[in-house]
């Protein structure tokens, strides 16, 4: 599976950004989609995953209630709304695809393709 983000930016801090991810390659074996972050210096870290065949989606505590992930199954992508970006949202975020059946998917381990990702800058 082949993985591209776009949507990232920069934005004052309260505003909202729209991150999308476009699917391409052996989508027919594709579980399960998510997000990553990596902010300077700092390990990459989940964000939100969903189910393509379900209705279930996972969450970071710490974006619970400001980000939305959802997905469109006709265009392979899926979508990474972020509203009331703070300062520390700052990050490159990465697009996951997950070939495995879990229980969850809240791990690096539970994905195997990555998008190359992209920047997000929320100022103060």
């Amino acid at each position: 599976v082949q993985l591209v983000e776009s949507g990232g930016g920069l934005v004052q801090a309260g505003g909202s950004l729209r991150l999308s991810c476009a699917a391409s390659g052996r989508i027919f074996s594709s579980y399960a989609m998510g997000w990553f972050r990596q902010a300077p210096g700092k390990e990459r870290v989940f964000v939100a995953a969903i189910r393509w065949r379900t209705d279930n989606s996972y969450y970071a505590d710490s974006v619970k209630g400001r980000f939305t992930i959802s997905r469109d199954n006709a265009k392979n992508t899926v979508y990474l709304q972020m509203n009331s970006l703070k300062p520390e949202d700052t990050a490159v975020y990465y697009c996951a695809d997950s070939e495995y059946y879990k229980i969850t998917y809240t791990a690096e381990a539970d994905f195997g393709s990555w998008g190359q990702g992209t920047q997000v800058t929320v100022s103060s």
